[in-house]
């Protein structure tokens, strides 16, 4: 508690999980991930979309342009997965500032934590976020 003008104000940190779906999809990536998004999850609420993709769901990714990569090229392809696609929860696909702000809150987390990832928002990390061809803005993948 603190105390401001003689008001006492009370501060709570807001507790997220997890849904059952949502652990499922985590649990299929690389640890590194896993660590990652759990501590997202403690200050940021968001849902883990999928982590690891079989031949069947990257053939469909791919035939509806939400991926560029063919199987077994993708960084969801491999097991455990090292990319994760992750949204800011409750998910509106129309508010592509939402993702912008989730997206530099996990770049954030993962410079603190040692975690070197690329977002689907700016592939060669340059930090310009109009020189891309194909946004992916719920994409993270490790660099290994």
């Amino acid at each position: 508690m603190s105390s401001y003008g003689g008001m006492k104000e009370r501060y709570f940190t807001p507790v997220y999980n997890y849904s059952k779906k949502s652990k499922k999809q985590l649990a299929t990536c690389h640890p590194k991930l896993q660590e990652l998004f759990n501590e997202v999850i403690k200050e940021y609420d968001c849902t883990i979309i999928i982590g690891h993709r079989n031949k069947k769901k990257q053939d469909e990714a791919f035939r509806t342009g939400a991926s560029k990569k063919e199987f077994p090229f993708s960084k969801h392809n491999s097991h455990p997965s090292i990319a994760a696609d992750v949204a800011p929860y409750p998910i509106d696909w129309n508010n592509t500032k939402r993702f912008y702000h989730f997206a530099g809150y996990v770049q954030a987390t993962a410079d603190r934590m040692g975690i070197k990832i690329r977002w689907g928002g700016d592939w060669d990390s340059d930090n310009d976020l109009d020189d891309q061809t194909f946004m992916d803005l719920v994409h993270f993948e490790l660099l290994v």
